[in-house]
C-alpha cells in the first residue's frame, strides 16, 4: 500500500514526499505550489473549486485570494506552464481549475527485507494498519532486539526521516540494542492524510491499532513532545500493556489550556497565530520563529531546513489543525492513573514546553523520576551535549526491567 508517484510528460511527481522532479532531477518548487500541484493531480478527473483549493492550503477566506494566486502560478512555472500556456493546468471557468496533461501512475517498489549483511539498525521494514476509523497509519519496524515503542509526534515521515541530519541520531541511538516500532501520525508521513480528526482519543487509538498490528503484548513506550500526552494517556488506559513509560520535552496541558491568566492567555493566542501566519504565508521569519522554539540553540540555516523538512511531511491545512489540536491537549487527570515506573527528561530551558509541564508531570505521575538536562533544545540535536545524557538515562531506565 503504497503513496502514489505520478508521470506526466518529462516530469515526475512524488505525492508521499511532496517531490517533483524533472528527467531525474529535483526541481525547485515552493512547498504552496507542491501542495496545490498534489492535490490537483490527484484529482485530475475533475474541475477543482478554488473554496476547495484554498482549504487544503490552508487559506481561509479571511486572508484573501493572493495566497492561492502566488501557489497557483508557482505551480505552473514548476511543470512549465504559465498562466497564457495552459497545457497542465487549465483554469475552466473563473473559479475552477483542472489538470489535463496524461497522467500515469509509477508503480511503488514492493518493500523487500534487507540482504543478511545489513546492520540492526538498517533492517527497517515499513507497514500498514488501518485505525478503528479508517484511517491509514504507516509504522516501521527498525534495529533487532527488544521492542521499544515511539509515539508519533510533530511532525514525520517514515521514509525520510532517517536520512534526515535532524533527526538521524534519534535512530541510531534508539536502535541500540532493540528494536524500534514508530509511525506516522495520521494526517501526515506516509499515514492517510485526509483523515476526519485529529483529537487525542484518534490518536490513542492509533497507537493501539500499531502495537496490535506489530504484535506486542507488552513493551516500554517512549513519548516525545506532544507524543508525550498521548503516551500518558495510553498508559493510563492499557495498564497491562506498557511496562514502563519515558517522557521526554513532555507537557501534561497545551499552551491554551495551561494559560492561567489573561497575559498567558493573550500570549497563548498570539504564538498560535505566529505558527499559523508562518505556514500560510510561507515567510521565513515566521518559520525561523516557529523552528527556533524546537531548536533553540540551532543557526537559522538550521531553523530553514527543520521549516522546509515539515512542509514535506504534511498539508498546510493539516498543519494548521494539530497546531490548534495540540493547544488544547489536556492529560493532566489521567496522568495520575499511570502504575508503570515512569522517567521524565527535560531540557532546562525548552523554548517551547517550560520545565514547569516537566514538574507538573512527575508530581501527578506516582512512580516517577525527573532528569533535568542542560540544553535549550525541545529536541535534542547531535551535537548536543545533553543527547548522550539522553541515551544513557534511557539505557539505564530500561535496562532496570530486564
Amino acid at each position: 500500500m503504497g503513496i502514489a508517484k505520478y508521470r506526466f510528460g518529462q516530469y515526475q511527481l512524488d505525492a508521499g514526499r511532496r517531490v517533483l522532479s524533472r528527467e531525474g532531477h529535483v526541481v525547485d518548487a515552493e512547498p504552496g505550489a507542491l501542495e496545490l500541484l498534489c492535490h490537483l493531480v490527484e484529482h485530475r478527473d475533475r474541475a477543482v473549486s478554488e473554496q476547495e483549493l484554498r482549504h487544503d492550503l490552508g487559506c481561509g477566506d479571511a486572508v484573501g485570494e493572493a495566497p492561492l494566486a502566488h501557489a497557483l502560478r508557482a505551480a505552473r512555472l514548476a511543470i512549465g506552464d504559465s498562466d497564457e500556456r495552459q497545457q497542465s493546468i487549465r483554469t475552466t471557468s473563473p473559479r475552477h481549475h483542472r489538470f489535463v496533461a496524461r497522467v500515469t501512475s509509477v508503480p511503488e517498489a514492493p518493500a523487500t527485507t534487507p540482504a543478511a549483511s545489513v546492520g540492526p539498525a538498517d533492517h527497517e521494514v515499513i507497514r500498514f494498519c488501518r485505525s478503528a476509523d479508517g484511517t491509514r497509519i504507516a509504522y516501521a519496524l527498525t534495529g533487532e532486539g527488544p521492542p521499544l515503542v515511539k509515539t508519533a509526534n510533530w511532525l514525520t515521515h517514515l521514509d525520510l526521516d532517517r536520512t534526515t541530519p535532524m533527526f538521524a541520531h534519534w535512530f541510531d541511538g534508539l536502535t541500540r540494542g532493540r528494536q524500534l516500532v514508530r509511525y506516522d501520525e495520521r494526517g501526515c508521513g506516509l499515514s492517510e492524510w485526509s483523515v476526519p480528526g485529529f483529537a487525542l482519543d484518534d490518536l490513542v487509538t492509533d497507537l493501539h491499532c500499531v502495537v496490535d498490528a506489530a504484535g506486542l503484548d507488552r513493551f516500554p513506550l517512549l513519548g516525545v513532545s506532544q507524543g508525550s500526552a498521548v503516551a500518558v494517556a495510553y498508559a493510563a488506559r492499557h495498564p497491562e500493556r506498557v511496562s514502563r513509560l519515558v517522557l521526554t520535552s513532555a507537557y501534561a496541558r497545551g499552551q491554551q489550556i495551561r494559560a492561567a491568566s489573561d497575559r498567558e492567555r493573550d500570549a497563548a493566542e498570539v504564538d498560535l497565530n505566529l505558527a499559523r501566519a508562518g505556514w500560510r504565508s510561507q515567510g521565513s521569519s515566521f518559520l525561523r520563529y516557529f523552528a527556533s522554539q524546537f531548536l533553540g540553540d540551532a543557526t537559522p540555516a538550521e531553523w530553514d531546513a527543520f521549516a522546509a523538512y515539515q512542509r514535506q511531511t504534511t498539508s498546510v491545512a493539516n498543519g494548521l489543525r494539530f497546531l490548534k489540536e495540540f493547544t488544547r491537549i489536556d492529560v493532566s487527570r489521567m496522568a495520575g492513573q499511570v502504575t508503570c515506573p515512569t522517567l521524565i527528561i527535560h531540557a532546562r530551558a525548552d523554548p517551547r514546553a517550560p520545565v514547569a509541564q516537566a514538574l507538573e508531570l512527575a508530581t501527578l505521575i506516582p512512580d516517577s523520576r525527573l532528569v533535568l538536562l542542560d540544553s535549550r533544545n525541545h529536541l535534542f540535536t547531535a551535537d548536543d551535549p545533553a543527547w548522550p545524557a539522553f541515551l544513557t538515562h534511557l539505557d539505564s531506565f530500561l535496562a532496570e526491567e530486564a
